[in-house]
């Protein structure tokens, strides 16, 4: 039978538009506000790549690192985009974990993205991933509750002054708390702010030689001052607050004042969430005998797995999601304040400082911020809420469910951290340190 090649060649065109029309690529994020913006604009990428379909999966903040984690670890490849951060990045990079990013068009301006933001998700100045938003700590203070009680925001606080005024403002019959923050177990959650707490009162994790310093007069001090600030002037139940959680207490007018990451200012700020848009302040994060490790930076940013098969798509959306075009659509759609913070430098242009009243905060401390400079004292490690070391992952989460464990007054401070160098000793010797 002699069929004419240009039968077959239509034939093979359609096969091809078909394969392609079945290309779904599967996005792994966090449930956070900027994330769940993205999916309900990646209709305008699909719009754009009617061949592709985006499968989403939405996870809570501990549950998608792990999932991730096990994933990228037994190399499961059930995701092809990674919504992961400046701790995974770095070290699943140098393990090959993770594609490389190269060959960006010339469009999406790869030298308007923060330095220290590029710094962190590279490894020998090899890109392993792209930043969605870029974030450090700023504090969120209610400025009607501080003019009613004769108290003024000092233009550098620090966690003792923050740690007055929260017993000042402290009214529990009246639904509000002094302070809230973080108490959620998990490395990155209370112990991504516990590290900053502990940096300021001029501790460290680790000494020079890789010793862990939990027990040290430093670290014992940050200790004491976050949990029995929280058990005086937290709001109830506060073992179970996150990053999300403890955004819904501040934005419905229960929180005084919040330490927190600085992309919440455009939350806090936005009508529709905020019950107390007119009435926040934004303050640098507090310092106390440093401000070395005083507020973090991280960058929540998307990569490719290297057992995607779907690379090029999915490299296609991650440079769309992350792009300046990107931007201009999430300012367009949902208005200037809005636009995912902290990753590049063209952001901050005079609209955008004009229009979000938490740009210059945020700006000054992802400026301020050293990873590679996190305590008062010398150590051997890079970052600052983190240990940038492939055991912090579970050192952090260990630790921090012995903090959580001291606040819900299951045991004390003090066996809190004792417990906490005894199991991070251990876990550092069975991983061969110092090496």
């Amino acid at each position: 039978m002699n069929i004419p090649k240009a039968l077959f060649l239509s034939a093979g065109l359609s096969f091809a538009l078909v394969s392609q029309a079945a290309e779904t690529v599967t996005i792994a994020t966090v449930n956070n506000g900027d994330m769940i913006r993205m999916q309900r604009l990646s209709k305008v990428f699909e719009q754009q790549h009617p061949d592709v379909k985006l499968n989403w999966v939405v996870l809570e903040e501990n549950v998608l690192r792990q999932r991730l984690t096990t994933d990228i670890a037994t190399q499961g490849g059930q995701f092809d985009v990674l919504t992961i951060g400046t701790y995974e990045t770095p070290l699943w990079g140098a393990k090959s974990w993770l594609e490389p990013i190269t060959g960006l068009p010339p469009e999406y301006d790869l030298e308007d993205i923060f330095p220290s933001v590029r710094q962190g998700l590279s490894v020998n100045n090899t890109l392993y991933a792209l930043p969605f938003y870029g974030e450090s700590t700023i504090t969120y203070y209610r400025t009607d509750l501080f003019k009613q009680a004769g108290l003024s925001m000092p233009e550098h606080p620090t966690w003792t002054q923050l740690g007055e005024f929260a017993s000042r403002l402290h009214q529990p019959d009246k639904g509000q708390y002094g302070m809230c923050l973080r108490g959620k177990a998990g490395w990155g959650e209370n112990i991504a702010l516990m590290s900053t707490i502990s940096n300021a009162f001029g501790a460290r994790w680790f000494d020079e030689k890789w010793q862990p310093e939990l027990s040290s007069p430093e670290w014992t001090a940050a200790a004491h001052f976050y949990i029995d600030t929280l058990k005086k002037f937290g709001p109830p139940g506060v073992s179970s607050n996150g990053f999300n959680e403890t955004l819904a207490l501040f934005n419905s007018g229960k929180c005084a004042i919040w330490v927190d990451a600085s992309v919440a200012g455009s939350f806090t700020t936005d009508k529709e969430q905020s019950k107390v848009v007119d009435s926040v302040g934004f303050a640098p994060a507090p310092t106390e005998v440093t401000d070395k490790g005083s507020s973090w930076l991280y960058a929540w940013s998307l990569a490719i797995p290297a057992t995607s098969k779907h690379k090029d798509t999915a490299k296609a959306f991650i440079t769309w999601a992350t792009s300046k075009e990107y931007i201009q659509l999430v300012a367009k759609t949902d208005g200037i304040t809005n636009v995912p913070p902290g990753t590049r430098q063209s952001t901050y242009n005079k609209a955008y400082l004009k229009a979000a009243p938490f740009a210059q905060v945020t700006l000054q401390m992802m400026q301020h911020a050293d990873p590679a400079h996190p305590s008062i004292k010398a150590v051997p490690y890079v970052g600052i809420q983190y240990v940038t070391i492939p055991e912090f992952q579970a050192i952090g989460t260990s630790v921090g469910k012995l903090f959580s464990a001291a606040l819900t007054g299951q045991m004390s401070v003090d066996q809190a951290l004792a417990a906490a160098q005894t199991s991070t000793e251990r876990e550092m010797k069975r991983a061969g340190y110092p090496k």
